[in-house]
Protein backbone atom coordinates (compact mmCIF):
# COMPACT_ATOMS: atom_id res chain seq x y z
CA UNK A 1 0.00 0.00 0.00
CA UNK A 2 1.47 3.22 -0.70
CA UNK A 3 2.13 6.36 1.65
CA UNK A 4 -1.12 7.89 0.47
CA UNK A 5 -3.62 5.12 0.12
CA UNK A 6 -2.31 4.20 4.30
CA UNK A 7 -2.71 7.87 4.97
CA UNK A 8 -6.01 8.41 3.47
CA UNK A 9 -6.90 5.05 5.00
CA UNK A 10 -5.58 5.98 8.61
CA UNK A 11 -7.41 9.18 8.52
CA UNK A 12 -10.91 7.87 7.80
CA UNK A 13 -10.78 5.32 10.79
CA UNK A 14 -9.29 7.66 12.78
CA UNK A 15 -12.18 9.62 11.71
CA UNK A 16 -15.39 7.79 12.80
CA UNK A 17 -15.80 8.09 15.71
CA UNK A 18 -14.32 11.84 16.23
CA UNK A 19 -17.63 12.06 13.55
CA UNK A 20 -20.42 10.37 15.36
CA UNK A 21 -18.65 12.24 18.55
CA UNK A 22 -18.56 15.73 16.36
CA UNK A 23 -22.54 14.86 14.90
CA UNK A 24 -23.36 14.32 18.65
CA UNK A 25 -23.49 17.74 19.52
CA UNK A 26 -24.67 18.72 16.80
CA UNK A 27 -27.56 16.82 16.26
CA UNK A 28 -29.44 17.75 19.66
CA UNK A 29 -29.96 21.31 17.23
CA UNK A 30 -31.16 19.54 14.39
CA UNK A 31 -33.40 17.34 16.48
CA UNK A 32 -34.55 20.20 18.41
CA UNK A 33 -35.59 22.08 14.72
CA UNK A 34 -37.54 18.46 13.59
CA UNK A 35 -39.24 18.22 16.85
CA UNK A 36 -40.62 21.99 17.23
CA UNK A 37 -41.23 22.55 13.68
CA UNK A 38 -43.93 19.98 14.22
CA UNK A 39 -45.36 22.88 16.44
CA UNK A 40 -45.29 25.60 13.67
CA UNK A 41 -43.30 27.52 11.48
CA UNK A 42 -42.95 30.62 14.05
CA UNK A 43 -40.93 28.29 16.50
CA UNK A 44 -38.58 26.70 13.77
CA UNK A 45 -38.14 30.52 12.52
CA UNK A 46 -36.89 31.26 16.28
CA UNK A 47 -34.70 28.25 16.53
CA UNK A 48 -33.36 29.48 13.32
CA UNK A 49 -32.14 33.10 15.01
CA UNK A 50 -31.68 31.08 18.42
CA UNK A 51 -29.64 28.25 17.59
CA UNK A 52 -27.30 30.82 14.81
CA UNK A 53 -26.53 32.69 18.17
CA UNK A 54 -25.35 29.82 20.53
CA UNK A 55 -23.70 28.04 17.68
CA UNK A 56 -21.41 31.84 16.85
CA UNK A 57 -20.38 31.56 20.67
CA UNK A 58 -20.46 27.57 20.89
CA UNK A 59 -17.94 26.86 17.72
CA UNK A 60 -15.58 29.79 19.42
CA UNK A 61 -15.69 27.46 22.44
CA UNK A 62 -14.94 24.37 20.46
CA UNK A 63 -12.47 25.73 18.48
CA UNK A 64 -10.29 27.26 21.09
CA UNK A 65 -10.39 23.41 22.53
CA UNK A 66 -9.30 21.91 19.17
CA UNK A 67 -5.73 23.16 20.50
CA UNK A 68 -5.59 20.34 22.59
CA UNK A 69 -5.36 17.22 20.70
CA UNK A 70 -2.66 18.17 17.70
CA UNK A 71 0.13 19.21 20.94
CA UNK A 72 -0.81 16.14 22.44
CA UNK A 73 0.12 14.45 19.07
CA UNK A 74 2.65 15.50 18.04
CA UNK A 75 4.36 15.87 21.93
CA UNK A 76 3.80 11.95 21.98
CA UNK A 77 5.18 11.19 18.37
CA UNK A 78 8.11 13.56 18.94
CA UNK A 79 8.44 11.05 22.62
CA UNK A 80 7.63 13.74 25.05
CA UNK A 81 4.81 11.78 27.03
CA UNK A 82 5.30 14.03 30.19
CA UNK A 83 4.64 17.16 27.91
CA UNK A 84 0.89 15.63 27.51
CA UNK A 85 -0.69 16.06 31.67
CA UNK A 86 0.00 19.78 31.45
CA UNK A 87 -1.30 20.31 28.25
CA UNK A 88 -4.45 18.74 29.63
CA UNK A 89 -4.66 20.51 33.05
CA UNK A 90 -4.27 23.77 31.72
CA UNK A 91 -6.66 23.43 28.93
CA UNK A 92 -9.35 22.23 31.08
CA UNK A 93 -9.09 25.44 33.35
CA UNK A 94 -8.86 27.25 30.30
CA UNK A 95 -11.88 25.79 28.61
CA UNK A 96 -13.87 26.05 31.83
CA UNK A 97 -12.88 29.52 31.87
CA UNK A 98 -13.64 30.09 28.44
CA UNK A 99 -17.48 28.11 28.57
CA UNK A 100 -18.36 30.35 32.08
CA UNK A 101 -17.06 33.63 29.75
CA UNK A 102 -19.09 32.24 26.28
CA UNK A 103 -22.25 31.56 28.65
CA UNK A 104 -22.61 34.73 29.90
CA UNK A 105 -21.80 36.60 26.72
CA UNK A 106 -24.63 34.33 24.94
CA UNK A 107 -27.26 35.64 27.94
CA UNK A 108 -26.28 38.80 27.48
CA UNK A 109 -26.19 38.92 23.58
CA UNK A 110 -29.90 37.24 24.16
CA UNK A 111 -31.96 40.30 24.52
CA UNK A 112 -30.64 42.40 21.34
CA UNK A 113 -32.49 40.05 19.25
CA UNK A 114 -35.40 42.22 19.68
CA UNK A 115 -33.01 44.66 17.27
CA UNK A 116 -33.00 42.49 14.64
CA UNK A 117 -36.25 43.27 13.16
CA UNK A 118 -37.70 40.13 13.06
CA UNK A 119 -41.39 39.44 13.93
CA UNK A 120 -42.39 40.22 17.64
CA UNK A 121 -43.37 36.48 18.73
CA UNK A 122 -40.36 34.98 16.56
CA UNK A 123 -37.86 37.39 18.52
CA UNK A 124 -39.99 36.63 22.38
CA UNK A 125 -39.19 32.85 21.56
CA UNK A 126 -35.82 33.45 20.31
CA UNK A 127 -34.42 35.42 23.21
CA UNK A 128 -35.98 32.71 26.00
CA UNK A 129 -34.39 29.68 23.52
CA UNK A 130 -30.69 31.10 22.87
CA UNK A 131 -30.45 32.27 27.14
CA UNK A 132 -31.24 28.50 27.92
CA UNK A 133 -29.17 27.34 25.42
CA UNK A 134 -25.96 29.56 26.30
CA UNK A 135 -26.23 27.74 30.04
CA UNK A 136 -25.11 24.51 27.78
CA UNK A 137 -21.92 26.19 26.50
CA UNK A 138 -20.23 25.03 29.98
CA UNK A 139 -20.55 21.55 30.09
CA UNK A 140 -19.84 21.54 26.21
CA UNK A 141 -16.45 23.16 26.96
CA UNK A 142 -16.00 20.50 29.74
CA UNK A 143 -16.51 17.72 27.97
CA UNK A 144 -14.10 19.19 24.64
CA UNK A 145 -11.46 19.18 27.38
CA UNK A 146 -11.71 15.59 27.72
CA UNK A 147 -12.55 14.57 24.39
CA UNK A 148 -9.69 16.62 22.86
CA UNK A 149 -6.99 15.08 25.15
CA UNK A 150 -8.32 11.32 24.45
CA UNK A 151 -8.33 12.19 20.63
CA UNK A 152 -4.88 13.41 20.78
CA UNK A 153 -3.62 9.93 21.95
CA UNK A 154 -6.21 8.52 19.33
CA UNK A 155 -8.42 7.04 21.81
CA UNK A 156 -11.75 7.86 20.13
CA UNK A 157 -14.25 5.56 20.79
CA UNK A 158 -15.45 6.82 24.17
CA UNK A 159 -16.63 10.66 23.10
CA UNK A 160 -18.58 8.34 20.46
CA UNK A 161 -20.58 6.38 23.06
CA UNK A 162 -21.18 9.23 25.06
CA UNK A 163 -22.36 11.57 22.19
CA UNK A 164 -24.83 8.72 20.95
CA UNK A 165 -26.28 7.85 24.61
CA UNK A 166 -26.52 11.63 24.57
CA UNK A 167 -29.07 12.14 22.04
CA UNK A 168 -30.83 9.46 23.41
CA UNK A 169 -31.36 11.58 26.16
CA UNK A 170 -32.06 14.39 24.23
CA UNK A 171 -34.76 12.88 22.01
CA UNK A 172 -36.52 11.19 25.09
CA UNK A 173 -36.17 14.84 27.37
CA UNK A 174 -37.48 16.71 23.96
CA UNK A 175 -40.76 14.68 23.52
CA UNK A 176 -41.32 15.31 27.51
CA UNK A 177 -40.81 18.99 27.44
CA UNK A 178 -41.96 19.90 24.26
CA UNK A 179 -45.36 18.36 23.57
CA UNK A 180 -45.74 18.11 27.74
CA UNK A 181 -45.90 14.25 27.67
CA UNK A 182 -45.74 12.18 31.00
CA UNK A 183 -47.59 14.79 33.12
CA UNK A 184 -44.72 17.88 32.49
CA UNK A 185 -45.80 21.40 30.99
CA UNK A 186 -46.08 21.96 27.50
CA UNK A 187 -42.84 24.17 27.04
CA UNK A 188 -41.89 23.71 23.13
CA UNK A 189 -38.79 25.64 21.83
CA UNK A 190 -38.25 26.64 25.75
CA UNK A 191 -38.31 22.69 26.27
CA UNK A 192 -36.16 21.57 23.78
CA UNK A 193 -33.40 24.02 24.74
CA UNK A 194 -33.88 22.35 28.66
CA UNK A 195 -33.11 18.82 26.96
CA UNK A 196 -30.25 19.89 25.29
CA UNK A 197 -28.37 21.82 28.35
CA UNK A 198 -29.46 18.12 30.52
CA UNK A 199 -28.26 15.74 27.47
CA UNK A 200 -24.52 17.93 27.14
CA UNK A 201 -24.51 17.68 31.36
CA UNK A 202 -24.40 14.32 30.90
CA UNK A 203 -21.75 14.12 27.83
CA UNK A 204 -19.37 15.91 30.43
CA UNK A 205 -20.10 14.04 33.29
CA UNK A 206 -19.84 10.26 31.79
CA UNK A 207 -16.20 11.31 29.39
CA UNK A 208 -15.03 13.02 32.85
CA UNK A 209 -15.87 9.75 34.59
CA UNK A 210 -14.14 7.88 31.85
CA UNK A 211 -11.24 9.68 31.60
CA UNK A 212 -10.49 9.83 35.54
CA UNK A 213 -11.06 6.16 36.13
CA UNK A 214 -9.55 4.67 32.97
CA UNK A 215 -6.73 2.56 33.95
CA UNK A 216 -4.93 3.05 30.29
CA UNK A 217 -4.63 6.81 31.29
CA UNK A 218 -3.76 6.71 34.86
CA UNK A 219 -0.07 7.27 34.06
CA UNK A 220 -0.23 10.29 32.73
CA UNK A 221 -1.67 12.01 35.90
CA UNK A 222 -4.63 13.58 35.16
CA UNK A 223 -5.48 14.97 38.74
CA UNK A 224 -7.00 18.68 38.20
CA UNK A 225 -6.65 19.20 41.58
CA UNK A 226 -2.85 19.28 41.35
CA UNK A 227 -3.27 21.92 38.89
CA UNK A 228 -0.70 24.63 38.57
CA UNK A 229 -1.07 27.51 36.75
CA UNK A 230 1.79 27.88 34.07
CA UNK A 231 1.86 30.71 31.91
CA UNK A 232 4.01 29.26 28.87
CA UNK A 233 1.85 26.13 28.42
CA UNK A 234 -1.55 28.40 28.92
CA UNK A 235 -0.14 30.76 26.02
CA UNK A 236 0.77 27.92 24.01
CA UNK A 237 -2.89 26.85 24.23
CA UNK A 238 -4.19 30.36 23.13
CA UNK A 239 -2.26 31.32 21.05
CA UNK A 240 -3.29 28.12 18.72
CA UNK A 241 -6.68 27.70 20.37
CA UNK A 242 -8.36 31.43 20.12
CA UNK A 243 -7.13 32.01 16.20
CA UNK A 244 -8.63 28.43 15.40
CA UNK A 245 -11.98 29.39 17.43
CA UNK A 246 -11.80 32.54 15.69
CA UNK A 247 -12.12 31.06 12.39
CA UNK A 248 -14.86 28.73 13.04
CA UNK A 249 -16.36 32.17 15.14
CA UNK A 250 -16.14 33.81 11.21
CA UNK A 251 -17.82 31.30 9.32
CA UNK A 252 -20.34 30.63 11.76
CA UNK A 253 -21.26 34.29 12.67
CA UNK A 254 -21.43 34.67 8.81
CA UNK A 255 -24.24 31.98 8.82
CA UNK A 256 -25.92 33.55 11.82
CA UNK A 257 -25.94 37.29 9.91
CA UNK A 258 -27.37 35.57 6.96
CA UNK A 259 -30.22 34.30 8.96
CA UNK A 260 -30.68 37.98 9.74
CA UNK A 261 -31.37 39.29 6.75
CA UNK A 262 -33.02 36.60 5.36
CA UNK A 263 -35.58 36.95 8.17
CA UNK A 264 -36.21 40.51 6.90
CA UNK A 265 -37.43 38.56 3.60
CA UNK A 266 -39.97 36.53 5.43
CA UNK A 267 -40.61 34.19 8.66
CA UNK A 268 -40.88 31.30 5.94
CA UNK A 269 -37.56 32.52 3.68
CA UNK A 270 -36.23 31.77 7.46
CA UNK A 271 -37.69 28.55 8.19
CA UNK A 272 -36.64 27.09 5.04
CA UNK A 273 -32.92 28.61 5.72
CA UNK A 274 -33.10 26.97 8.57
CA UNK A 275 -34.51 23.56 7.53
CA UNK A 276 -31.33 23.52 4.83
CA UNK A 277 -28.61 24.67 6.90
CA UNK A 278 -29.46 22.25 9.65
CA UNK A 279 -29.00 19.31 7.44
CA UNK A 280 -26.07 21.25 5.60
CA UNK A 281 -24.75 21.44 9.58
CA UNK A 282 -24.67 17.51 9.05
CA UNK A 283 -22.19 17.14 6.40
CA UNK A 284 -20.32 19.63 7.82
CA UNK A 285 -19.39 18.52 11.17
CA UNK A 286 -18.78 14.80 9.06
CA UNK A 287 -15.85 16.83 7.11
CA UNK A 288 -15.04 18.88 10.93
CA UNK A 289 -15.00 15.40 12.07
CA UNK A 290 -11.85 14.22 9.04
CA UNK A 291 -10.64 17.87 10.09
CA UNK A 292 -9.97 16.67 13.58
CA UNK A 293 -8.36 13.60 12.36
CA UNK A 294 -5.93 15.53 9.85
CA UNK A 295 -5.37 17.84 12.53
CA UNK A 296 -4.07 14.47 15.05
CA UNK A 297 -2.55 12.67 11.59
CA UNK A 298 -0.62 15.87 10.18
CA UNK A 299 0.42 16.83 14.25
CA UNK A 300 1.69 13.46 14.09
CA UNK A 301 3.88 13.52 11.24
CA UNK A 302 4.91 17.33 12.13
CA UNK A 303 6.53 15.96 15.64
CA UNK A 304 8.29 13.00 13.40
CA UNK A 305 9.57 16.02 11.50
CA UNK A 306 8.77 14.08 8.09
CA UNK A 307 7.72 16.84 5.77
CA UNK A 308 6.92 14.13 3.04
CA UNK A 309 4.31 12.31 4.95
CA UNK A 310 3.20 15.87 6.53
CA UNK A 311 2.13 16.73 3.10
CA UNK A 312 1.05 13.26 1.98
CA UNK A 313 -1.01 13.31 5.61
CA UNK A 314 -2.55 16.80 4.72
CA UNK A 315 -3.60 16.06 0.77
CA UNK A 316 -4.93 12.96 1.44
CA UNK A 317 -7.02 13.72 4.28
CA UNK A 318 -8.86 16.88 1.84
CA UNK A 319 -9.43 14.03 -0.80
CA UNK A 320 -11.17 12.30 1.32
CA UNK A 321 -12.90 15.35 2.50
CA UNK A 322 -13.79 15.75 -0.88
CA UNK A 323 -15.09 11.98 -1.68
CA UNK A 324 -17.24 12.32 1.37
CA UNK A 325 -18.72 15.88 0.16
CA UNK A 326 -19.53 14.40 -3.06
CA UNK A 327 -21.98 11.95 -1.52
CA UNK A 328 -23.88 14.49 0.55
CA UNK A 329 -24.44 16.89 -2.62
CA UNK A 330 -25.53 14.30 -4.49
CA UNK A 331 -27.86 12.70 -1.46
CA UNK A 332 -29.23 16.83 -1.34
CA UNK A 333 -30.17 17.18 -4.36
CA UNK A 334 -31.63 14.15 -5.12
CA UNK A 335 -33.91 14.20 -2.10
CA UNK A 336 -34.31 17.93 -1.80
CA UNK A 337 -37.71 17.64 -2.18
CA UNK A 338 -38.33 15.29 0.65
CA UNK A 339 -35.95 16.10 3.21
CA UNK A 340 -38.05 19.49 4.04
CA UNK A 341 -40.94 17.62 4.75
CA UNK A 342 -39.15 16.47 8.02
CA UNK A 343 -39.50 19.44 9.11
CA UNK A 344 -42.76 20.96 8.30
CA UNK A 345 -45.83 20.90 7.04
CA UNK A 346 -46.44 24.05 4.98
CA UNK A 347 -45.68 24.01 1.54
CA UNK A 348 -44.88 27.57 0.69
CA UNK A 349 -41.65 26.51 3.19
CA UNK A 350 -40.95 23.10 1.57
CA UNK A 351 -40.98 24.32 -1.63
CA UNK A 352 -38.37 26.76 -0.55
CA UNK A 353 -35.70 25.06 1.01
CA UNK A 354 -36.05 22.42 -1.30
CA UNK A 355 -34.65 25.00 -3.61
CA UNK A 356 -32.01 25.59 -1.17
CA UNK A 357 -30.79 22.38 -1.17
CA UNK A 358 -29.91 22.70 -4.91
CA UNK A 359 -27.12 25.57 -3.46
CA UNK A 360 -26.58 23.31 -0.56
CA UNK A 361 -25.43 20.56 -2.74
CA UNK A 362 -23.29 22.91 -5.11
CA UNK A 363 -21.55 24.21 -1.65
CA UNK A 364 -20.18 20.89 -0.26
CA UNK A 365 -16.82 20.15 -1.68
CA UNK A 366 -15.64 23.20 -1.13
CA UNK A 367 -17.50 23.75 2.35
CA UNK A 368 -15.16 20.04 2.70
CA UNK A 369 -12.16 21.79 1.77
CA UNK A 370 -12.27 24.96 3.99
CA UNK A 371 -12.88 22.91 6.87
CA UNK A 372 -10.60 20.05 6.69
CA UNK A 373 -8.07 22.80 5.16
CA UNK A 374 -8.25 24.73 8.59
CA UNK A 375 -7.29 21.35 10.15
CA UNK A 376 -4.55 20.31 8.70
CA UNK A 377 -3.13 23.70 9.04
CA UNK A 378 -4.10 23.93 12.71
CA UNK A 379 -1.62 20.35 12.68
CA UNK A 380 0.60 22.56 10.98
CA UNK A 381 0.36 25.07 14.20
CA UNK A 382 -0.31 27.62 11.62
CA UNK A 383 -3.36 29.73 12.47
CA UNK A 384 -2.75 33.55 11.90
CA UNK A 385 -2.80 33.52 8.02
CA UNK A 386 -6.16 31.22 7.69
CA UNK A 387 -8.08 33.14 10.27
CA UNK A 388 -7.49 36.29 8.06
CA UNK A 389 -8.18 34.08 5.32
CA UNK A 390 -11.78 33.18 6.77
CA UNK A 391 -12.48 36.79 7.41
CA UNK A 392 -11.82 37.55 4.31
CA UNK A 393 -13.73 35.44 2.67
CA UNK A 394 -17.09 35.11 4.72
CA UNK A 395 -17.37 38.74 5.61
CA UNK A 396 -15.90 40.77 2.77
CA UNK A 397 -16.46 38.69 -0.07
CA UNK A 398 -19.80 35.92 0.98
CA UNK A 399 -22.03 38.13 3.06
CA UNK A 400 -22.18 41.62 0.72
CA UNK A 401 -22.21 39.12 -2.61
CA UNK A 402 -25.27 37.25 -0.75
CA UNK A 403 -26.76 40.99 0.31
CA UNK A 404 -26.23 41.92 -3.42
CA UNK A 405 -28.18 39.45 -5.28
CA UNK A 406 -30.67 39.24 -2.25
CA UNK A 407 -31.87 42.64 -1.69
CA UNK A 408 -30.66 44.29 -4.91
CA UNK A 409 -30.70 42.10 -7.88
CA UNK A 410 -33.82 40.65 -5.53
CA UNK A 411 -32.91 36.82 -6.38
CA UNK A 412 -34.44 36.65 -2.42
CA UNK A 413 -33.15 33.97 -0.42
CA UNK A 414 -31.48 32.10 -3.33
CA UNK A 415 -29.20 35.01 -3.36
CA UNK A 416 -28.13 35.05 -0.31
CA UNK A 417 -27.06 31.75 -0.17
CA UNK A 418 -25.28 31.54 -3.50
CA UNK A 419 -22.85 34.52 -1.74
CA UNK A 420 -22.66 31.96 1.14
CA UNK A 421 -21.33 29.59 -1.88
CA UNK A 422 -18.98 32.25 -3.08
CA UNK A 423 -17.60 32.59 0.44
CA UNK A 424 -17.02 28.95 0.99
CA UNK A 425 -14.99 28.38 -2.87
CA UNK A 426 -12.82 31.70 -1.51
CA UNK A 427 -12.25 30.06 1.40
CA UNK A 428 -11.77 26.71 -0.02
CA UNK A 429 -9.25 28.21 -2.08
CA UNK A 430 -7.31 30.28 0.12
CA UNK A 431 -6.47 27.56 2.51
CA UNK A 432 -5.77 25.29 -0.35
CA UNK A 433 -2.81 27.58 -1.21
CA UNK A 434 -1.57 28.12 2.01
CA UNK A 435 -1.54 24.48 2.74
CA UNK A 436 0.83 23.97 0.29
CA UNK A 437 3.35 26.74 1.09
CA UNK A 438 2.82 25.83 4.92
CA UNK A 439 3.42 21.80 4.32
CA UNK A 440 6.78 22.18 2.59
CA UNK A 441 8.80 23.65 5.93
CA UNK A 442 9.84 22.24 8.95
CA UNK A 443 7.80 23.17 11.85
CA UNK A 444 9.49 24.64 15.12
CA UNK A 445 8.16 21.95 18.02
CA UNK A 446 6.30 23.24 20.66
CA UNK A 447 8.34 21.89 23.26
CA UNK A 448 11.70 22.84 21.59
CA UNK A 449 10.66 26.34 22.72
CA UNK A 450 13.67 26.94 25.70
CA UNK A 451 11.24 28.84 27.64
CA UNK A 452 9.35 25.58 28.08
CA UNK A 453 9.29 25.01 32.04
CA UNK A 454 8.00 21.24 32.45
Amino acid sequence: MNSFKKHLYETFFLAIPIIIGQLGIVLMGVVDSAMVGKVGAKYLAAASIGSGIFALFLVLGIGISYAISPLVSISIAAGKKEFTSFIFKQSFYINLVVGIILCIVTIFVADFIKYFNQEKEVEALAISYTKILGLSIIPVMIFQSFKQFIEGLSIMRPAMIVALVANVVNVFVNWVLIYGELGFPELRLDGAGIATFISRLFMAVALGYFVFTSKSLISFNLSIRSYRYDSVITNKILKLGVPSGVQYFFEVGCFTFAAVIIGWLGTNQLAAHQIALSAATISYMTVLGVSSAAAIRVGSEVGRQNIYETRIAAFSAIALGIIIQIIFALFFILFRNIIPTFYVFEIEVIKIAASLFIIAGLFQIFDGIQAIGLGVLRGLTDVKIPTAITFTAYWLIGLPIGYFLGFNLELDVIGVWLGLLIGLATSATLLSIRINIKSKRNILLPFEDKSLHL
